[in-house]
């Protein structure tokens, strides 16, 4: 059976559903697909419930802070309000209904199921086939990507999925993997009291970020007690008891009672029919161009870009492709400002290009960085300003904050990028003293001479 509509945006994460509705709200004909959960992986694995658990496991950092800065304290860590607050405020017991309800008002039919392009401007969904008169838009996704480790499938392990559902935390845990992901799970199990390991292949924690940053995130985990293995892989997982040992390539043994797997994401790409519209159906991810077409009435949004696995990057991808089914014009995507935050203790916030991926890019660097500066000082703690220059124009291309609150400090510089605010007027600005935003001002300063 075929049935004829305006527009399918096949995958409601962040950015398939901001299409979905804003297009449904224009008057269009638009049918929306989710084989899972409506809204994706954000507010129910990932960017809300893990948020939920930082904010919890902060306050335990703070109250812990009483007896050095403001008298005494007597903490007792509990999971449940955590793990309750999770289910009853964040993901609704993870039920998609109320996001549902909102694609229905917003005159959008909702299809749950499995959606396959079958043609040009064609998806199929069970027994139905649907013809897109404007077109097709992909917000597939990703799953978590588990590694072929020798033993893994013979041992019970959690990925994001499992361990944002927790009612109660384990006395040990290993994390393979030191993206963000693994970070911020890190210091919120050891925070609740777990003994945490944490295992990287890469040489540092964070190896996307700059190195300062690494080092600056290192130095906290083992302030807190988290053991970090880097520069070496898991080899081998086994069954020991009731828990887990992990082998590495250098022979190191981690024995843990529980596992996390946090190495990074795949697309759901497979099998998605790529090849009927002139895809190539092996693609790891697409590559849009700056109106996100990757074909004639084919759009791609989201993670299956390789443009950044944020919702902040997908919405703003889903906003081009809906100026652009309207005909609205508008600028295209853009990706030199484009910034990102791990919320660990300190925040490690950036922007742009690192120091490396501008030299890579043949930018004439200068660098420079900075610690805290007073605000520092008087709240006792640690933390940098990273900004990297291009020297021949005299602008910022780059920046990283590790910091309190770091993804907030990190906008102004987030502005500069995006709007090459020239470095002669940065200069002139007003820095309010004493604010972690004033350490800004000193590594200005530093770039001018």
């Amino acid at each position: 059976m075929a049935t004829e509509v305006d527009v399918v945006v096949l995958g409601q994460g962040p950015g398939g559903e901001h299409v979905s509705i804003k297009l449904g709200r224009a008057g269009l004909d638009v049918v929306a697909v989710e084989e899972r959960l409506v809204g994706g992986e954000c507010p129910y694995y990932g960017c809300v419930p893990s948020k939920m658990m930082i904010a919890a496991s902060n306050t335990l950092r703070e109250a812990r802070r009483v007896d050095e800065l403001a008298g005494s304290a007597d903490v007792h860590p509990d999971w449940t309000p955590v793990a309750r607050r999770i289910r009853e405020e964040a993901t609704d017991d993870w039920d998609d209904t109320a996001a549902v309800k909102r694609l229905e008002d917003s005159g959008v039919t909702f299809v749950r199921g499995r959606g396959h392009l079958t043609g040009p401007r064609q998806v199929q969904v069970g027994e139905t086939t649907y013809v897109a008169r404007r077109g097709v838009v992909l917000n597939t996704g990703t799953a978590p990507a588990v590694p072929p480790i020798d033993g893994i499938e013979d041992v019970a392990y959690w990925t994001n999925r499992e361990a944002v559902r927790l009612t109660e935390l384990p006395g040990s845990l290993a994390i393979i993997g030191g993206g963000a992901i693994g970070c911020e799970f890190a210091q919120v199990f050891a925070q609740f009291g777990t003994r945490v390991t944490i295992i990287e292949g890469a040489g540092r924690l964070l190896s996307n970020e700059e190195p300062e940053a690494s080092q600056h995130l290192t130095k906290a985990f083992h302030t807190m007690g988290i053991e970090v293995i880097t520069g070496t892989e898991v080899s081998r997982v086994e069954k020991r008891g009731a828990g887990v040992r992990l082998v590495t390539s250098s022979g190191q043994q981690v024995d843990a009672d529980r596992l996390l797997v946090a190495t990074g994401r795949r697309t759901n790409l497979p099998d998605l029919g790529l090849e009927h519209v002139g895809l190539d159906p092996r693609s790891k991810v697409l590559d849009p161009d700056e109106r996100m077409r990757v074909a004639d009435g084919l759009w791609a949004v989201g993670d299956i870009t390789g443009k950044g696995a944020f919702t902040h990057v997908s919405i703003y991808q889903g906003a081009i492709v809906v100026r652009d089914v309207l005909d609205q014009g508008g600028p295209g995507a853009d990706y030199r400002a484009e910034s990102r935050v791990t919320f660990t203790t300190p925040e490690v916030a950036a922007v742009g290009k690192t120091e490396a991926q501008a030299e890579e890019a043949g930018v004439n660097v200068r660098v420079a960085t900075g610690d805290l500066g007073a605000r520092g000082w008087l709240a006792k703690e640690e933390g940098l300003v990273k900004i990297v220059l291009d020297a021949d124009r005299e602008v910022v291309v780059g920046a990283t904050v590790v910091a309190p609150a770091g993804g907030e400090i990190v906008s102004m510089l987030v502005t500069a990028v995006q709007a090459e605010v020239p470095l002669s007027t940065l200069r002139q600005m007003h820095f309010a003293y004493p604010t972690y935003h004033r350490a800004i001002q000193t590594v200005l300063e530093e770039l001018a001479h």
